[in-house]
C-alpha cells in the first residue's frame, strides 16, 4: 500500500532547484502539468512542434511566475530530440522529472489509412517516446541517485488499453508505450527512477474536438491527469504505481 510522504520528504518534494521536461507541452494535458510542476517549484522545459503555439503558451507560464524554458522541436525527427534534452541540460543541469506526452490519433479504417499516417503515429507516439527517454536516462540516473524518484511519465491512452475502431495505428502505438514503460521501469527502477503510464480515457484538449457525443464539460479535464503527477510526485519512493487509468463515470473499464 502506498503512503504519503512525510513532512521532511514532503519539504524535499518542494525543494525548488529540481528540474522537469514535458514534451507536447504547448496545450492540453502536457500544458496543465507544466503548470503544476512549475506551481510546486520545478524549472521546467516545455516542448512542442509549433513555436507560435508554444511561446504563447509559454508566456502565460511565465506570467505566473513559473521558471521555463520554450524549445521548439519536431521529436518524429532524431537529432530534434538531441537538440531538445541538450538544451533543457544546457538551461537547468538537471532532469527530476520528464514527461513524455507529445502524441498524435489520425482515425479512419484500417482499409484505408495511407502509410504516411501510419509512420507519423508510430514516430511520434512510439518511437519519440523511446528516443526522449533513451536521452534522459543520464540525468535521471543522477536525480535517482540522488533523492531516490526520479520520474518518468509516459502518456498512453485507454485505446492502449482496449483497442477502438477507427484508431487502431492510435490505439497500437498507445498499448506499445505501456509495454514500453514497464519494460522500463524493470530496467531503471534500480536506479531510483519510477516509470509510469497515463491511460486516460477522452480529456478536454484540442486532440478531442473531433468527439460529438460527449459534451466538454463532461470530459476528464486535463488539470485530473496533472494531478496524477502530482500525486506520482508525493508519494514515497517506497511507493511504485506502475499505471493509472482515467474514465468518465459509467465508462468501461
Amino acid at each position: 500500500m502506498c503512503r504519503a510522504a512525510s513532512a521532511a520528504e514532503t519539504e524535499d518534494w518542494q525543494m525548488e532547484g529540481r528540474a522537469a521536461l514535458v514534451t507536447g507541452g504547448s496545450s492540453g494535458i502536457g500544458l496543465a502539468i507544466a503548470r503544476m510542476l512549475g506551481a510546486d517549484g520545478y524549472g521546467v522545459t516545455v516542448s512542442a512542434r509549433r513555436p507560435d503555439k508554444l511561446e504563447s503558451a509559454v508566456a502565460g507560464l511565465r506570467d505566473d511566475g513559473i521558471e521555463v524554458e520554450a524549445i521548439a522541436a519536431n521529436v518524429i525527427d532524431e537529432q530534434e530530440v538531441l537538440r531538445l534534452v541538450e538544451s533543457h541540460r544546457e538551461r537547468f543541469g538537471r532532469l527530476d522529472v520528464l514527461v513524455n506526452n507529445a502524441g498524435i490519433g489520425i482515425g479512419g479504417p484500417i482499409a484505408e489509412q495511407e502509410t504516411k499516417k501510419l509512420d507519423i503515429q508510430l514516430g511520434v507516439n512510439l518511437r519519440a517516446v523511446y528516443l526522449v527517454l533513451r536521452e534522459c536516462i543520464p540525468m535521471l540516473k543522477q536525480a535517482g541517485a540522488e533523492h531516490g524518484k526520479a520520474l518518468v511519465v509516459n502518456t498512453a491512452s485507454i485505446a492502449g488499453v482496449h483497442g477502438e475502431g477507427w484508431l487502431a495505428a492510435y490505439s497500437a502505438t498507445k498499448a506499445a508505450v505501456r509495454g514500453l514503460s514497464q519494460a522500463a521501469h524493470a530496467e531503471l527502477g534500480g536506479d531510483g527512477i519510477q516509470v509510469t503510464a497515463l491511460c486516460p480515457a477522452f480529456v478536454d484538449t484540442p486532440m478531442t474536438d473531433w468527439v460529438q457525443d460527449v459534451p466538454r464539460e463532461q470530459m476528464i479535464q486535463p488539470e485530473d491527469i496533472a494531478e496524477s503527477v502530482r500525486f506520482l510526485l508525493r508519494t514515497s519512493s517506497a511507493c511504485f504505481v506502475p499505471e493509472i487509468t482515467f474514465i468518465r463515470p459509467g465508462d468501461r473499464l
